[in-house]
């Protein structure tokens, strides 16, 4: 039972951390740990902003804990975007569309549109 609630709390989301990033290699270390991450789905990582993106499905402060620990360095949480409302996180629910209003054509061809037959 405990399993099933450590498993119903991670959702689906996407998480925007702040990590120091000085060289290459910090980089290539931190793309490492984040691809042997099984919960993490995608990733990006831009060293100029120092920033790291992880989409998936996992608890934000466990991946953050866990790169934190790995990479030995600090790690900010800046924004956290829940997924699970419509995205695929259950199988039941269904993204809905927002309605768009038909277009009206006229029947009148457009100047610019017509051929010139010469």
């Amino acid at each position: 039972i405990l399993l099933f609630r450590l498993m119903s709390e991670k959702k689906q989301c996407c998480v925007v951390m702040r990590i120091n990033l000085d060289c290459n290699a910090c980089c290539r270390k931190a793309r490492r740990i984040i691809i042997n991450m099984k919960e993490v789905d995608t990733h990006m990582i831009n060293k100029k902003e120092r920033q790291v993106i992880l989409c998936g499905r996992f608890r934000p402060s466990d991946v953050a804990l866990k790169l934190q620990r790995k990479m030995k360095r600090r790690v900010e949480i800046l924004e956290v975007e829940d997924l699970t409302n419509g995205h695929g996180g259950e199988e039941g629910s269904e993204h809905e569309l927002p309605y768009e209003q038909p277009h009206e054509y006229s029947n009148q061809p457009d100047q610019m549109t017509t051929p010139l037959l010469c």
